[in-house]
């Protein structure tokens, strides 16, 4: 029976591997807030580059989730001899899409911004942080396929001291190369971008070694010649398409809802980057539950109790609503000096603070509905998946194209679209979940 501190168990680590991804971009924020003259420049140039670069980063992740499930269904299922087949296809398959993602930064990104960005130092930024930030690529979905792998059999410890070398690691490339101290070049927002690099190549390093180490991991035949099983690949192509489509219609209407608001104007999305910042470091709890759920409705699955699935989806939105909630409460009562730990600008105090009681709500909505969305993906349900959210992303970007484009209404109204989404994502996700359609699926 999956309890709740066997949920806690498996989320924690992940959620503090989360937590440092996140707090990557966070410490990008800290950092570039603080160069004097271009407070507003930089913040509104890492919210649109970042929302970017996370779009790239999440697209491996997904295909790589798709792996996880796969590997939690034969470890449940007593087949573990087929996880090394599946990892070598995830290593494949991910390099090859990092190679695509890297040409497209490079060749594409100006390209792109162009098409969005109206304000040419914001653009300049932008452009500048990709430049640096596209070499990450290949180590940031090396990185993800290890994590996969870790969560899919259910060892996530790991996990946490690789993220911690990951955040140190930035930190420190962020205040030399950002400023120009401990004898660095003084680079700005390329700095940030490099440093951001740099932290992958040393933790994808990190866990290179431990897995070559792992005594326990030689089971899989990890590093054996790579085994060609066509079958396997082409399930897990299978199942990771629609997950990386889903991962493109949620983000990229993430990344259209920036580039409406920086038409409204440099500080509407100087403040929309500083919620943005808030909103992914209090997601932490979320992403770390939701992968997983990942793993334990795959497991449940593949030992045949179908019966503890819809308890352990409940049990884990219930633990995530908490956890999330209790965080949060710094939001509440402490809102400036949260504010202040992002940037000293006092001009966008008051608009950001309306825009965190907003924000709430979204995080109270986001804990519950990711955990039910996740848990159907978890079933191998990945079709679905990707049919509730891109009707999800449709009704999203209708609000978003009325309330700003249309009705001009303000910041606060044209976040509640993240609310809209939440609530829809969730009500069809329980449904579908109830229905029990999902135990025809095979993977």
């Amino acid at each position: 029976m999956v309890t709740y501190k066997s949920i806690l168990k498996l989320s924690f680590p992940i959620m503090i591997g989360s937590a440092v991804q996140n707090m990557i971009t966070l410490t990008d924020t800290f950092f570039l807030g603080r160069v004097e003259g271009k407070e507003v420049e930089y913040l509104g140039a890492i919210g649109l580059a970042g929302v970017f670069y996370l779009l790239i980063t999440t697209i491996g992740y997904s295909f790589t989730k798709a792996g996880q499930i796969m590997v939690a269904r034969r470890l449940g299922a007593d087949s573990s001899e087929e996880i090394g087949v599946i990892t070598h296809a995830m290593v494949a398959f991910s390099l090859l899409l990092a190679l695509v993602m890297f040409i497209l930064m490079k060749f594409g990104s100006k390209s792109f911004f162009s098409m969005f960005v109206s304000d040419p130092d914001i653009l300049k930024s932008c452009l500048e942080y990709i430049d640096y930030r596209s070499y990450g690529v290949f180590f940031s979905y090396m990185g993800v396929v290890a994590v996969s792998l870790y969560t899919g059999i259910a060892r996530t410890t790991v996990i946490i001291y690789n993220a911690l070398i990951m955040g140190l690691t930035n930190v420190f490339f962020n205040y030399g190369l950002i400023f120009g101290n401990l004898g660095m070049p003084q680079m700005g927002i390329g700095g940030a971008a490099l440093a951001s690099t740099l932290s992958e190549v040393v933790a994808f390093s990190i866990f290179l070694i431990y897995m070559i180490l792992d005594k326990k991991i030689r089971v899989y035949k990890i590093f054996q010649y790579p085994k060609i099983d066509v079958q396997i690949i082409t399930a897990q192509i299978k199942l990771s398409i629609p997950m990386i489509l889903q991962t493109f219609a949620s983000l990229g209407s993430w990344f259209v809802f920036f580039v409406l608001i920086e038409q409204m104007g440099k500080n509407e999305l100087a403040v929309s980057n500083i919620i943005r910042t808030f909103y992914m470091m209090f997601m932490i709890p979320a992403w770390g539950f939701s992968s997983g759920i990942n793993t334990i409705v795959s497991n449940l699955i593949g030992k045949k109790q179908l019966r503890q699935v819809m308890p352990a989806i409940t049990k884990t939105a219930i633990l995530c609503f908490a956890v999330t909630m209790g965080l949060s409460l710094s939001l509440v009562f402490f809102p400036e000096i949260m504010i202040r730990c992002v940037t000293d600008d006092e001009s966008i105090f008051p608009a950001a603070q309306k825009l965190i009681w907003v924000l709430n709500v979204i995080l109270a909505l986001y804990s519950v509905s990711i955990i039910y969305f996740n848990g159907l993906v978890g079933t191998g349900a990945t079709k679905t998946a990707l049919y509730i959210q891109v009707s999800c992303v449709v009704l999203y970007m209708i609000y978003v194209y009325v309330v700003i484009g249309i009705l001009d209404c303000s910041l606060e109204v044209a976040w509640m679209a993240e609310a809209v989404y939440m609530v829809s994502s969730m009500i069809v996700s329980i449904l579908y979940l109830k229905s029990n359609l999902w135990l025809k699926v095979k993977i």
